[in-house]
């Protein structure tokens, strides 16, 4: 299967934010791991086009032994909030134990082997899926490969 581009990762952003157009209002969001990925000064800039240069693209150690990159954070025009950010998870570690937010969340895999918790339902997960997490459904992921797991989160919800 062929390594998914950045030009695929911003296709999906596109989608998600078409998806929440006609998702359920959501009241708040909570904080997201991705957060601690932001720039000096807060959100990025939603209300112009823009190329993301992955070189550019801000990198935070995590303390499982992993990093992310972030890429966005914010709302648009329109009022979704958007998030989408890339992981390194190593082997055998959870970016965080189960839990549910308001928001919607693709997970679009490029490397490694994943189980992602559905509901509390085992799902194994490689490259090139993309894993759904609708609304206030419990989830989590384990990196059950023994190689380093690599994946987009693209997360899109409404604010009030």
């Amino acid at each position: 299967m062929e390594a998914m581009t950045r030009r695929d990762v911003m296709v999906a952003m596109m989608a998600m934010a078409a998806v929440a157009g006609v998702a359920e209002a959501q009241n708040s969001m909570p904080q997201t791991p991705a957060t601690a990925l932001l720039p000096k000064g807060g959100e990025f800039p939603t209300d112009k086009s823009r190329v993301f240069r992955f070189g550019e693209m801000p990198v935070t150690p995590n303390a499982n032994g992993g990093w992310g990159r972030a890429v966005i954070h914010g709302t648009l025009p329109t009022g979704e909030f958007v998030e989408c950010h890339e992981t390194m998870l190593p082997p055998g570690k959870m970016p965080h134990p189960p839990h549910q937010h308001p928001n919607t969340e693709l997970v679009l895999i490029r490397e490694g082997k994943v189980e992602y918790l559905n509901d509390g339902k085992p799902e194994l997960a490689g490259p090139g899926d993309v894993i759904f997490t609708a609304s206030n459904v419990m989830h989590g992921m384990k990196n059950v490969g023994d190689k380093p797991a690599l994946y987009f989160v693209v997360s899109v919800g409404k604010q009030s």
